[in-house]
């Protein structure tokens, strides 16, 4: 287990400590104050910490509070946005561009002014080339026009949605110094883990195994932030350990459920601590079953529909998700009041129902009982998938097949499941953000290359869904695009490529003495420009 640090070293061996402890104390309770540290459990060291590559959330994490996007979600924004880089956006009726006007006063931590030619390099030679999703959300991007140094005008080779590239925001424009990345490697830039940004925060140390350091961005646009002098996140790989952290108050602060679920009753009843179901409606995760359609019996949707049958997704949401999930109808979550329809075909918990389908498929139950047997690969991510590998072993040993399961470390599971196709079923957890169009459509997609990780790997393929995704792309009416995604979802409920099972988020757990915890949609993965400590 990893070592703790211990907040005497943490002051020890952070220059900036003495600092802060001479600066006056502006506040107390319920009063933002300036100073003072947050010292927060993290998970994971991502191998690339730049989120202009590797938009994820783990990424997101730590790195979100150096490098910033040009907007953020917001509970009261308009269409959900807030000025962050940029300031203003619109675009053309013909969906051929759209004009960012671009903050002033804004510099990069080396001192350096940001500029139009900034956002340019970054949509040109990153964004659009070389991250993971804005490879998608950017395909038909040709050129960024920078008449000035406030103001970038992104041009389109085809109609792209303005409503797309507006939900996209948060998510794919992370922006970069164009004076530290051009000319090199881009995907091997050391700036790639020691950050260069314009946030809120400079990265100052990483040491590998014991934690992240962030101090504060002394020369930050918005003068009255960041409230905080330093943050600290302390990798704590262990997911148990965070609950005893918390209490020995040795860290602040814990998301994306780094509290076990099983843990979060007692933990709620500990004086000094409070726990927060809302900041992650941006980020809605979905428990899906991933099915390899090169298998021959998997191929017949009368089998993929016996599979759905036998799974309780009330069961999965009260007992492995003790009440934090809702269960799904399909690739869109109920909150997105936008895109989502309950107008899809529902396959309720009927295990009669599943083994009628499986016999008329013609895989009757033999002398031993077992119709056919399955290699099922649980994501290694989450306490919650694994628990379902197994809930799903169960079920399906119920209707006759005998699925064994393959447990496997992240690497390898992804490398068996995108790379190789070296599974049957497999339990995953895509992320949807705001957008199907964003890391949703992907999953049905036909076509891709293998080694994509979270996207159609299972080899389903049908002209109809790539059609209707290929015209949402590039319908410029709101409502037609809703229209087309609405179309998708049917058609997916009917043929069941994947099973959608449920939609998570995830929980934080503070001290008391943390204010502006959770208030915006993606505040885990936000700035935390506000967010203060009481001293």
């Amino acid at each position: 287990m990893t070592h703790l640090i211990s907040r005497r070293s943490l002051v020890a061996g952070s220059a900036g400590a003495a600092a802060l402890l001479a600066l006056p104390r502006l506040g107390w309770a319920g009063q933002p104050v300036r100073g003072g540290r947050l010292v927060v459990a993290a998970d994971s060291e991502p191998s690339n910490l730049n989120p202009a590559i590797v938009a994820s959330n783990g990424v997101f994490f730590v790195a979100s509070k150096v490098v910033e996007p040009l907007a953020e979600q917001s509970y009261d924004g308009k269409d959900g946005l807030s000025p962050r880089l940029a300031t203003a956006w619109e675009g053309a009726a013909d969906g051929r561009s759209i004009t960012f006007r671009l903050r002033e006063g804004v510099t990069w931590h080396d001192g350096k002014p940001f500029t139009s030619a900034d956002v340019a390099f970054s949509a040109l030679e990153v964004w659009k080339p070389l991250q993971n999703l804005g490879r998608v959300v950017f395909k038909n991007l040709e050129a960024v026009e920078t008449p000035d140094a406030r103001t970038a005008v992104l041009r389109f080779s085809a109609p792209t949605p303005f409503q797309l590239i507006r939900n996209a925001l948060p998510v794919v424009t992370s922006v970069l110094p164009r004076h530290v990345y051009a000319g090199s490697d881009i995907t091997k830039n050391p700036a790639n883990q020691a950050l260069i940004g314009t946030g809120p925060f400079k990265l100052a140390e990483h040491r590998p195994g014991e934690y992240y350091l962030l101090k504060r961005n002394e020369a930050y646009w918005d003068r009255t932030a960041p409230s905080l002098d330093e943050i600290v996140f302390q990798v704590l790989p262990d997911r148990a350990s965070a609950a005893s952290a918390l209490e020995a108050e040795q860290i602040e602060l814990a998301a994306f459920s780094a509290v076990p679920l099983a843990d979060l009753d007692r933990i709620s009843r500990v004086p000094g601590l409070k726990v927060y179901t809302n900041g992650y409606e941006g980020l809605t995760y979905q428990l899906v079953v991933e099915i390899n359609h090169r298998r021959k019996e998997l191929a017949d949707v009368r089998v993929r529909r016996a599979l759905a049958h036998a799974i309780d997704r009330d069961f999965v949401v009260k007992t492995i998700f003790l009440g934090y999930a809702k269960a799904a109808t399909g690739p869109v979550p109920q909150y997105d009041k936008t895109f989502y329809t309950p107008d899809v075909a529902r396959y309720p918990f009927d295990p009669a129902r599943a083994e009628a389908l499986l016999d008329e498929a013609g895989y009757k139950r033999g002398a031993d009982g077992i119709r056919f047997r399955l290699k099922l690969l649980p994501a290694p991510f989450f306490n919650e998938t694994k628990q379902f590998g197994d809930y799903l072993r169960q079920a399906y040993g119920k209707v006759g097949i005998d699925a064994q399961i393959v447990s496997n470390d992240t690497p390898a599971h992804l490398k068996a499941v995108y790379t190789d196709h070296a599974f049957d079923i497999a339990v995953a957890t895509p992320v949807y953000r705001q957008d199907p169009a964003i890391s949703t459509t992907i999953l049905f997609q036909s076509g891709l290359p293998a080694g994509v990780p979270f996207s159609n790997q299972y080899g389903y393929a049908d002209p109809e869904v790539d059609g209707l995704i290929r015209d949402a792309a590039s319908t410029i009416d709101d409502a037609k695009r809703a229209e087309l995604y609405k179309a998708l979802q049917r058609k997916a409920a009917q043929d069941l490529p994947l099973i959608n099972v449920a939609e998570f988020s995830f929980i934080t757990v503070a001290r008391d003495t943390v204010g502006n915890v959770s208030n915006n949609p993606r505040w885990a993965v936000s700035n935390w420009a506000d967010a203060w400590v009481k001293q």
